[in-house]
């Protein structure tokens, strides 16, 4: 099978019938990985902030907005809400110390599972905190996520 490949970046979502290799890179910012086992369908969204304000757009740059329109392009694709799996990943503190106070990638990542949660789909597997960023590349045909740390520490040691 011929695949396509695409590189998100953050603030987006992508969903579509035609199976397609994602990458993308996190740090602080969450991404959430909804596969169909049914029809064979995946889709993600890459966010960084937790909660949208209300005020300017509702875009996907925040969580609660980018897992909701990520639920909707997936049952736009032909997807059964039913049938929906997700793995998450992302959520590290890898900024420096003094911005580790606001707790984005905990927020991150408290968010996703609380809303998916909400929504009645499982989490199959994650990768979230610590203080390394992560590489994913997520193939949309058969839900599988390759998953590579990064180098950057901050300083810090800690086990992968």
């Amino acid at each position: 099978m011929e695949y396509d490949s695409h590189y998100l970046y953050p603030s987006a979502i992508y969903a579509d019938n035609k199976p397609v290799m994602i990458t993308t890179v996190l740090g602080s910012c969450v991404s959430v990985c909804l596969y169909d086992k049914v029809r064979k369908k995946g889709g993600i969204n890459h966010f960084m902030l937790p909660y949208w304000n209300g005020q300017g757009l509702a875009s996907p740059k925040y969580g609660n907005i980018a897992i909701e329109k990520l639920i909707q392009q997936m049952t736009a694709i032909g997807c059964n809400k039913k049938d929906l799996v997700a793995k998450v990943f992302g959520g590290a503190n890898v900024l420096n110390e003094n911005y580790s106070v606001y707790n984005i990638g905990r927020r991150n990542v408290d968010l996703a599972m609380k809303m998916l949660s909400a929504h009645g789909i499982r989490v199959e597997s994650s990768s979230v905190l610590g203080f390394r960023g992560r590489k994913i590349i997520f193939d949309t045909y058969s839900g599988e996520v390759l998953h590579q740390f990064l180098n950057k520490t901050n300083g810090r040691k800690e086990n992968p």
